[in-house]
């Protein structure tokens, strides 16, 4: 018999014919009672696929008594207890490395659409104000001061790229990192207050949760951008909303949000903010390389093979 797959979040349509192929795939998306499914297939269910931001929680997990491994399409695990995965012997797979430089592009076009206001620029084109106003000078990008809050894999792709543009680049984690010439900042609110830009790119999960608050904001200024392709709780969503508000931030690039894919409607009527609905690792190619993982791993796993990608 095929093993029994719990699928948590759509995939591209090739790879779900793979995975149809190969695995007995469940899907709740698809039915009006998820719980009577999850009731009825649940003590037969091995695998869980699931994406970053919707994780598999430990209500999901309890209701699944054989399930074996958690594969994961992304690189988030803030949304799986990886505690109570490895206490069940739970494998959790991620897909690293394939993302990084997306995302890092991602960031990067955030941050030149906000400085350049280049939304606001084609809006104030296509509304027909062009020939009767005069478009508000933007802000120059090319030698100022980033902050990265976060320097994983992800945190040096974007320092990588803004070493093109001139900028001089410092950067805030838990730790210093020892092979990088990138001024290390141990204080958040420090690196805010000395940085044009700052890009959030740091892991989500409660030891980030509200990371950035409002002393980091108002460090960053009125004239200070936010770039933020992590995870939305990494920001205090509200302590933004309200600093962009009350002109006390200069202005946001975000691709993600604290309760996707509910964006404050505060945000959707600023000029000085870009949004994007979490599109950062949203390429062919990415998507691609990310679902081969995804698959690898079920693989692997199923094979008794060593995991290519295990975080559990």
């Amino acid at each position: 018999m095929k093993p029994n797959i719990l699928m948590l979040e759509q995939m591209m349509p090739n790879v779900e014919a793979r995975l149809d192929s190969d695995y007995e795939v469940h899907r709740p998306s698809r039915v009006k009672d998820r719980a009577a499914l999850i009731s009825a297939i649940g003590p037969s269910v091995r695998a869980v696929v699931t994406g970053g931001q919707t994780g598999a929680s430990n209500e999901l997990m309890d209701a699944l008594p054989a399930l074996e491994i958690i594969a994961i399409n992304g690189i988030g695990t803030d949304k799986v207890d990886l505690q109570r995965a490895r206490a069940r012997a739970i494998r959790v797979t991620t897909t690293p490395d394939v993302l990084t430089e997306d995302v890092a592009d991602m960031a990067i076009a955030l941050l030149l659409a906000t400085a350049r206001r280049i939304c606001f620029a084609d809006r104030f084109v296509r509304t027909g104000r062009w020939p009767r106003e005069h478009l508000p000078l933007a802000s120059r990008v090319n030698g100022k001061r980033l902050g990265i809050v976060g320097l994983g894999r992800i945190g040096r792709a974007v320092a990588r790229r803004a070493e093109a543009f001139g900028m001089t680049i410092a950067y805030n984690a838990l730790d210093r990192v020892a092979d990088v010439g990138y001024r290390y900042e141990r204080d958040l609110a420090a690196l805010a207050g000395e940085s044009d830009f700052l890009v959030v790119a740091a892991s989500g999960g409660a030891a980030t949760r509200g990371l950035v608050g409002r002393a980091v904001l108002d460090a960053l200024g009125p004239s200070g951008l936010l770039i933020n392709v992590a995870r939305g709780s990494v920001v205090d969503e509200q302590a933004l909303v309200t600093a962009l508000a009350e002109g006390r931030l200069g202005g946001a690039g975000l691709d993600v949000f604290a309760n996707e894919p509910d964006v404050p409607q505060e945000l959707w009527h600023m000029d000085n903010v870009v949004l994007q609905p979490h599109q950062a690792s949203a390429t062919v190619e990415t998507r691609r390389a990310m679902a081969e993982l995804v698959l690898a791993n079920l693989a692997a796993h199923f094979a008794g093979r060593e995991l290519p990608t295990a975080v559990a």
